[in-house]
């Protein structure tokens, strides 16, 4: 079956999870006393909401430079379940208040690859439209982290176009498809496309009215799938629109999303299952994009910490999934997990392969399987990296491993 175009794991995270799925350890080492940044202890402190915690970002950025504050936002103590790839954004904001498109060179993969996508989004709104183009490539390019890097950065760039067009899906579209190359088989197109339906998944920061109207206009209270079943999405972006309209799918199915519960993914489930099996294509990021929702919801969506998981929150991501209505839908979850786990590589492997190696012996093949696909595309063949995970997995799947990775 062919794969749903890549996205660095088809998951980026929101308030409402619409990323997303997985995480990232953050570059900067989590501490409890905050080393030489004394901010790292207070600034979540009595915090009532994601704005405050924001503004908090925002004016520590200014007072000390956007650097700085996330080397503070890598070791800070936060509440449960704030998202740290907004308060990524927040940061790449100043970053490019400050430096500019050069500001690219300041960021990092961390808070899956918030500050470049501010980088490119900023970009966007200060030379407008096809202007900004072959800067945005540029600064694509030298997104940091690896071989996903400057694809998932086209997706950063989804979320701006989305906003700067008024919210207006036609119009995003169109503009998304300018970027699209043959030496990517147009995947920045695709991606881009996918931020634009993240952004209207949970979204809004930019004018919450026009968002909420937009919500209005492509929403349907009788097709949870809307808009991706539409034709306002073309056909070859309809596989990441399956997989970033999950939160709707919560929502649909009667969920608070800030903490959606085990009877909504159930529910969620079904409506994928409303996708003809004509295309399973489709059906797989439907219920695949489900799935990518698990591990941050399990780790309370501190995605700095996704590769220290617990045995506990790891089968919590495959009871959850267990909730899928058939196989189908459930190895589609599963691989999803996976996918977000390993997160194009930039994570510790460790997680991935702990992962699988917690399955029952019937699911293990399937999950190291696709675990070994993941790193096919990430991974340099026949390198010291791709020797170095191989040797991680346990020894009846190394084979298997080598193999997939030319060793």
């Amino acid at each position: 079956m062919k794969r749903v175009p890549h996205l660095n794991v088809p998951v980026v995270i929101g308030v409402t999870l619409l990323v997303l799925v997985g995480g990232l350890i953050a570059l900067f080492a989590r501490t409890t006393s905050g080393g030489s940044y004394p901010e790292a202890e207070t600034i979540g402190a009595d915090a009532r909401n994601f704005q405050e915690l924001s503004d908090r970002f925002a004016a520590l950025a200014q007072k000390k430079g956007a650097v700085y504050a996330y080397a503070v936002l890598g070791r800070a103590q936060l509440p449960p379940n704030t998202d740290l790839h907004l308060l990524g954004h927040t940061v790449g904001d100043e970053l490019y208040k400050q430096k500019g498109v050069d500001g690219i060179a300041d960021c990092t993969q961390d808070f899956r690859n918030a500050c470049s996508h501010a980088i490119v989004i900023g970009t966007l709104n200060e030379y407008g439209g096809t202007k900004a183009l072959s800067l945005i490539n540029d600064a694509c390019r030298k997104a940091p982290g690896g071989s996903g890097a400057y694809t998932m950065c086209y997706h950063g760039l989804g979320h701006g176009v989305f906003a700067f067009y008024g919210y207006d899906l036609a119009k995003t579209v169109d503009f998304c498809r300018k970027t699209g190359t043959a030496q990517y088989h147009n995947d920045e197109y695709v991606q881009c496309v996918g931020g634009a339906i993240m952004e209207l998944m949970g979204g809004g920061g930019h004018d919450r009215n026009l968002w909420l109207k937009a919500r209005e206009k492509y929403y349907d209270p009788k097709d949870p799938l809307a808009p991706c079943s539409t034709s306002v999405i073309p056909s070859d972006a309809k596989g990441l629109c399956y997989v970033y309209i999950t939160p709707h799918l919560f929502e649909a199915a009667g969920a608070n999303l800030d903490i959606p519960k085990p009877e909504h993914f159930a529910k969620a489930f079904t409506y994928c299952d409303r996708l003809s099996k004509d295309t399973p294509e489709l059906r797989q990021a439907c219920f695949g994009g489900i799935g990518k929702e698990f591990p941050v919801l399990a780790m309370m969506r501190d995605i700095r910490s996704i590769a220290d998981a617990t045995d506990q929150q790891l089968n919590q991501m495959r009871e959850w999934c267990a909730l899928a209505p058939h196989k189908e839908a459930y190895d589609a979850c599963e691989q999803s997990i996976v996918a977000s786990l390993f997160w194009g590589g930039e994570n510790d492997s460790k997680a991935a392969i702990r992962f699988c190696g917690s399955a029952d012996s019937a699911e293990r093949p399937a999950c190291f399987q696709a675990l070994f696909e993941e790193a096919s595309h990430y991974v340099a063949p026949k390198s010291n990296p791709a020797a170095a995970f191989c040797a991680q997995v346990p020894g009846e799947y190394q084979s298997a491993c080598r193999t997939k990775l030319s060793l």
